[in-house]
């Protein structure tokens, strides 16, 4: 299933991308380019890029770099090679006359093109050449996009297709979504028809591009860049280019025409953005947005941006906070806003349906190329099964499409996705009929967000859910928005404790695990002076994973994404972790001037203290650690903070491979598993908190801190170290919760934390 050597030709953002993500899988590669001008500047990218694309800059090691000219030769030796260069036909072609002459026979050779079909790839090229070539298509950056469409050809052989497809899931990490040949494959097909339905509303609609972008955005599950914004994000000048490429290669009859490039009504006002260097964030200058402003559509001037949410989408928001579905609200009216959401949701989800059975004969392929490619919540059939498809018939009616034959047999014989005797089904189409299947996933694949359809939970409220798996095993899931925990999120952590089943896992398939504790909960606290109430909150946190930590069975935390401040000490109280190896962890709470009061202090002193022996040592590197706010932004940063343990700790790289690693793990420890033995701690004598201070004020002298830096820094050393007696003093764990509640506390009532605190909830910068 493996491949023993790999190259990538082409050491451009993709190719280099490639390159590092197959690095991270712990692989060499092998990078080729046309000069070493090209590849050292590849590494030097991969190395500084923010957000980075290894998971250490050590990872680079693991490519080796070469020309094209003079090391073609090193070819012969692969048995996998990713094309990844310039997409021009005939420089393909060429490249891969001269691959033939050098690889071996069952060497496999595939391109990442998102453009140029296999048919015309491969046309000039002899049968076993044909029968080892398929496309690649990673959607960038690759260490972060989750999606791979692998593109078969007419000839490409099956054994091929299914090791690309186990490589690329098991060891890389990817979530292939198998694709026909036909132009645009799925997800920029679907994704960037979206875009462009989005831009052109707003014009049709009169709406500003903040409006525009923040109902398209998380009302409806896409993320709140929405269209005005991705543009900036990914570039206005590639956006231009995407948008003229699908025009050029789809079918004349295909309904992306009427907003493509030429019908695009910002086409001008683009082309001016381009020309005067406006192409978003890469420029430094902006694009749609700068700075405090954003662009008029209709005079195509600069105005003040505009911060205040339209009425609709803070509704919505409201409403996804109490956990409801927010499509229908958005719908029910016809107000510009609501003509919008209209338009856009009828034209997209009418647009995917046309697309079966031509395209591809699930709609599960679909979904999950927008939402492992373009990261949204739901897919548009997923979409159309919560508004139901006579809703979905009538808006594209409306906005005068045609309705496809799939969306019609949707509303004549029920959902797209319905459940059956505990297993999930999902509508499957021929040329002819359709028929329910089991949704279909790789090998020891499982995502709870399709799951969690066959199941009813044990508990359930706003922010958290409790859930029985198979072997009596227990999971906790934290959906709230950003997974911001609360008191109800930890009513649950609390009950999974009691009702613990043979083991818990903390889990959830959001794109981030945990922002943290909700910050709106402390403005309240503070706004009122409630500290009571404050107090009360931090000691039942600190009980509920004082409650996980000593249950009487494993506990195994399986984070993505974000793991911060509360929601990383969540994890923190667990047995062991498995993470994702996108994971980023820890503690940040000195941002907002407070310290981590849920028992992330304490632990990270504990672990400090084991690793070291020594109390001095312990306290400096946890409050420096804590201070800063220091994160991991992968397992093996995070690995240098004592917040992930290899050999005891685990990562996976496919995010979709956690429920079933961490279940295993459970199972493995619950025979004869005993709780761990409260720990015994040592803190150190007075002594090293004037250098604590010392530290501080040298560092507010040269400007590095602001006086509040320096007032929650000193409060942390309030944590981990004896500041009455020179002499070391012996604590519980009791003790150090009850040291972090206190100096949580006298922070809180300063006012500098109530502003910093507020100015993070409203966007500002923090003075």
């Amino acid at each position: 299933m493996t491949f023993k050597r790999i190259a990538v030709i082409g050491a451009g953002t993709m190719g280099s991308g490639i390159a590092g993500q197959i690095a991270n899988a712990g692989q060499k590669v092998l990078l080729l380019d046309l000069t070493t001008q090209a590849t050292d500047y590849a590494l030097e990218r991969l190395q500084k890029s923010e957000p980075a694309p290894l998971h250490q800059r050590g990872n680079v090691d693991l490519i080796e770099t070469g020309t094209i000219e003079a090391d073609f030769d090193k070819l012969a030796e692969c048995d996998w090679i990713v094309e990844a260069v310039v997409e021009r036909l005939d420089i393909k072609r060429d490249l891969y006359k001269r691959l033939d002459a050098v690889i071996s026979d069952d060497c496999i050779v595939t391109s990442n093109t998102s453009t140029i079909p296999i048919k015309l790839l491969v046309a000039e090229m002899p049968l076993a050449f044909r029968q080892r070539f398929a496309i690649t298509h990673y959607f960038n950056p690759v260490r972060y996009m989750r999606l791979l469409e692998l593109v078969r050809g007419a000839d490409t052989r099956a054994d091929v297709m299914e090791r690309l497809s186990r490589y690329n899931d098991e060891i890389l990490g990817k979530g292939v979504v198998p694709c026909n040949d036909t132009p645009g494959f799925l997800g920029n097909r679907v994704g960037v028809f979206a875009l462009q339905v989005g831009m052109d509303e707003a014009f049709k609609q009169g709406l500003c591009i903040e409006h525009a972008d923040a109902l398209m955005g998380r009302p409806m599950g896409i993320p709140k860049t929405g269209v005005f914004g991705l543009y900036d994000m990914i570039g206005v000048d590639l956006m231009s280019d995407v948008v003229d490429t699908l025009g050029d290669i789809l079918p004349e009859n295909d309904v992306f025409h009427a907003v493509g490039r030429s019908n695009n009504p910002a086409n001008a006002l683009i082309d001016r953005m381009i020309f005067e260097g406006f192409t978003g964030l890469k420029s430094g200058k902006g694009g749609f947005y700068r700075e405090d402003q954003a662009l008029d559509l209709t005079s195509g001037a600069l105005r003040p941006r505009i911060t205040e949410l339209p009425a609709l989408a803070q509704k919505a928001a409201n409403a996804q906070q109490d956990g409801l579905e927010t499509l229908p609200m958005m719908i029910e009216g016809a107000e510009p806003h609501h003509q919008y959401c209209r338009n856009f949701l009828g034209r997209v989800l009418a647009y995917a349906a046309a697309l079966i059975p031509d395209v591809t004969g699930t709609p599960q392929d679909i979904d999950d190329a927008m939402k492992m490619g373009f990261n949204w919540i739901r897919g548009p059939f997923e979409m159309i099964d919560a508004l139901g498809a006579d809703v979905v018939i009538k808006l594209a009616q409306d906005a005068g499409c045609t309705i496809p034959q799939a969306l019609q047999t949707s509303a004549d014989h029920g959902p797209f996705y319905q459940v059956q005797e505990g297993t999930l089904m999902v509508r499957n189409f021929d040329q002819t009929a359709s028929q329910l299947k089991p949704v279909q996933l790789p090998e020891g694949t499982e995502r709870f967000s399709l799951t969690r359809r066959t199941l009813t939970p044990i508990a359930s409220n706003r922010a958290a859910s409790l859930w029985s798996l198979p072997g009596g095993l227990r999971l906790v899931e934290f959906h709230s928005k950003a997974n911001a925990l609360t008191g109800e999120s930890m009513a649950i952590v609390r009950q999974a404790a009691e009702d613990h089943g043979t083991g818990i896992l903390i889990h959830n398939d959001a794109q981030h695990f945990s922002a943290g504790v909700d910050l709106n909960r402390f403005a309240d606290f503070i706004a009122r002076e409630a500290w009571g109430e404050m107090d009360a909150f931090l000691n039942d946190f600190q009980q509920a994973v004082a409650a996980l930590k000593y249950c009487p069975v494993p506990v195994v935390g399986a984070p993505s994404g974000l793991s911060l401040g509360g929601g990383f000490e969540v994890l923190l109280h667990c047995d062991r972790l498995l993470t994702h190896a996108n994971s980023v962890l820890g503690l940040v709470e000195s941002g907002v001037g407070v310290v981590p009061g849920g028992g992330g202090v304490k632990t990270t002193y504990q672990r400090w203290f084991e690793a070291t022996g020594d109390a001095e040592t312990a306290a400096w590197e946890t409050w420096m650690q804590i201070g800063y706010g220091k994160t991991g932004e992968s397992p093996e940063q995070a690995t240098k903070l004592r917040y992930f343990r290899p050999g005891h700790d685990e990562t996976v790289m496919n995010r979709d491979k956690l429920i079933t690693r961490a279940s295993a793990m459970i199972r493995d420890m619950a025979p004869g598993y005993t709780p761990p033995e409260p720990p015994k701690m040592t803190l150190p004598g007075q002594a090293i908190f004037a250098k604590m201070d010392a530290f501080m004020a040298d560092g507010l002298a040269k400007g590095w801190f602001k006086p509040h830096n320096k007032t929650t820094a000193m409060e942390i050393a309030t944590i981990v170290v004896n500041t009455s007696s020179d002499a070391p003093l012996e604590v519980t764990e009791q003790d150090m919760f009850d040291r972090e509640r206190a100096a949580f506390l006298r922070l809180a009532k300063t006012p500098e934390t109530k502003g910093w605190i507020n100015a993070m909830l409203s966007g500002a910068a923090i003075e």
